[in-house]
């Protein structure tokens, strides 16, 4: 039967956690994971033994550094953040914004590699952590170049994050047919309030297989620079990318 299997109860636990929940008591584990207590107490043992669970010094447990590890092994992440890192590094030196690469996993966005810029913006991404597409500028770009059916899926989940998150469909599809037309995809204060962004696509021959983005107090007097900044980085990345056959 399927859900029954010791692989497949430690694998929920695993998937207890989520971009809300980083950090969860053993109580608050076997109930996210649907779990006696007491399973979820002899596995999440075994989990921690092994590494793929950390213990806090509060008594809650978190994703163990093993687990990130084999996670840096994944062809998403380890050839695209290999081709991808001289011209991250280049494009802070330039900007010394904050800058994000990110994919698409499912309806969400993945953030692959992030590095902090020296202005203080809030920025909620964090290497790893999924966020909704709708609301971010990598986001839009990944939505922008998607099949029909994701844009649709994530068109019936335009959850509001703040007052200025885009949540009305057509709006949202005009936006997407920019990006598409100009090469880039800008939010003011979508995601997080103070903090906006401007992203463009990575190629991969015809293939968009990533968004690179800066995140910026303020837009308005820097886009034109930032633009040509980002094309230039995605430009070189992708050179990388078919020089090495990336898949």
């Amino acid at each position: 039967m399927v859900g029954v299997t010791v692989t497949s109860r430690a694998l929920d636990l695993l998937g207890a956690f989520d971009g809300e929940h980083r950090s969860l008591s053993l109580t608050d584990l076997a109930r996210r994971a649907d779990l006696p207590l007491a399973t979820a107490h002899r596995l999440v043992g075994e989990l921690h033994r092994w590494g793929a669970l950390a213990r806090e010094p509060s008594g809650e447990y978190v994703i163990g550094r093993r687990i990130w590890q084999l996670g840096l092994l994944a062809p998403v992440q380890s050839g695209l953040r290999q081709a991808a890192s001289p011209f991250l590094h280049d494009l802070y030196g330039a900007t010394l914004a904050t800058v994000h690469l990110a994919v698409r996993d499912g309806i969400e966005v993945l953030y692959v590699e992030r590095l902090a810029g020296h202005v203080s913006v809030p920025v909620v991404s964090r290497v790893g952590s999924r966020l909704p597409m709708h609301c971010t500028g990598v986001g839009k770009v990944l939505m922008a170049h998607a099949p029909e059916e994701v844009r649709a899926e994530c068109l019936r989940q335009l959850t509001r994050v703040t007052a200025y998150t885009v949540t009305q469909p057509a709006r949202l599809l005009d936006q997407l047919r920019r990006v598409r037309a100009e090469g880039y995809a800008t939010t003011g204060e979508e995601m997080s309030l103070g903090a906006c962004s401007v992203a463009v696509p990575v190629r991969n021959g015809a293939d968009v297989v990533a968004a690179l983005g800066i995140v910026v107090p303020d837009l308005r007097r820097q886009l034109p620079r930032l633009v040509s900044a980002l094309q230039v980085a995605a430009h070189g990345i992708s050179r990388t990318l078919a020089s090495v056959q990336w898949k």
